[in-house]
């Protein structure tokens, strides 16, 4: 197999050890860790945890994803969360200013990342159709779905975290 650096992940075949019907959820956190290095890494604190015009800062884009990603696989492994989990919701948007804020970040987020892709590679086909609760509600879902969704969700705070970061730096650089 040929590998394209430049190409999207999911264009780069399979993920090892990764069941075929999973590939696509490791395709898109892989994608999301790329991007998020590439355009959260050269940011400061003070830029890392901006919030221009309101809007929630680069910072708690990366610490949500990574967390919110946590929290579903943890609901797909059909287990509570932990004390802990509900702890490190609570301070999702506190600002770390530390000179390493950004590398940290990113950081605990391929950690992250790397946990659910050991746990994509141990997940049986067989079982993703099986219900889980989430939430205290429990409210219904199946592993599947899960796994999707916190795919989806990694996906869709990393977009809002490397927009933030385009328009920070833009204001930063034009004061």
């Amino acid at each position: 197999m040929v590998t394209h650096s430049r190409a999207e992940v999911w264009l780069r075949g399979p993920v090892p050890g990764i069941p075929a019907l999973l590939q696509p959820v490791a395709h898109s956190l892989l994608q999301c860790r790329e991007e998020l290095e590439t355009h959260v890494g050269p940011l400061d604190a003070a830029a890392l945890w901006a919030c221009p015009a309101g809007i929630a800062s680069v910072g708690f884009h990366v610490r949500h994803a990574a967390g919110s990603l946590d929290r579903l696989f943890t609901y797909a492994r059909g287990e509570a969360l932990t004390a802990a989990q509900h702890a490190a919701l609570k301070v999702e948007a506190e600002p770390d200013l530390g000179a390493d804020a950004a590398r940290t970040l990113l950081e605990d987020l391929a950690a992250t990342i790397e946990t659910a892709l050991a746990q994509l590679r141990d997940t049986p086909e067989s079982i993703l159709l099986e219900p889980r609760g989430v939430g205290r509600a429990q409210l219904p879902s199946t592993v599947l779905g899960l796994l999707v969704h916190a795919a989806e969700h990694t996906q869709r705070h990393a977009g809002q975290a490397v927009t933030t970061a385009k328009i920070v730096s833009a204001v930063l650089t034009d004061d």
